[in-house]
């Protein structure tokens, strides 16, 4: 009965010892978080640069638009009076 406790307790021991992690599993484990944490934060930081320059490129898009409508609205204007200068001028 003894050298089946003792061969118990042998196992036993020897189970737990082989199925612990080692320190270096446990700081490889480490070293891949902290990478992964880098990479999420330098993730975080690359979309917040892309949501300034995609709210910086709506802006200039906006602005863009306002131009042309301008510039539209001066060709009509200007097409208007070259007509009204044509008519007269057919009439005379």
């Amino acid at each position: 009965m003894k050298k089946v406790i003792k061969l118990s307790i042998i196992t036993l021991a020897f189970s737990l010892v082989t199925a612990c992690a080692t320190t270096s599993d446990v700081e490889n484990l480490q070293s891949q978080v902290d990478g992964l944490n880098a990479s999420v934060q330098q993730a975080s930081t690359d979309a917040a640069n892309a949501q300034t320059a995609a709210a910086d490129a709506a802006a200039r898009a906006g602005a863009a638009e306002a131009a042309a409508n301008r510039a539209a609205q001066l060709a009509q204007d200007t097409n208007s009076k070259l007509d009204n200068n044509f008519r007269r001028s057919m009439m005379k």
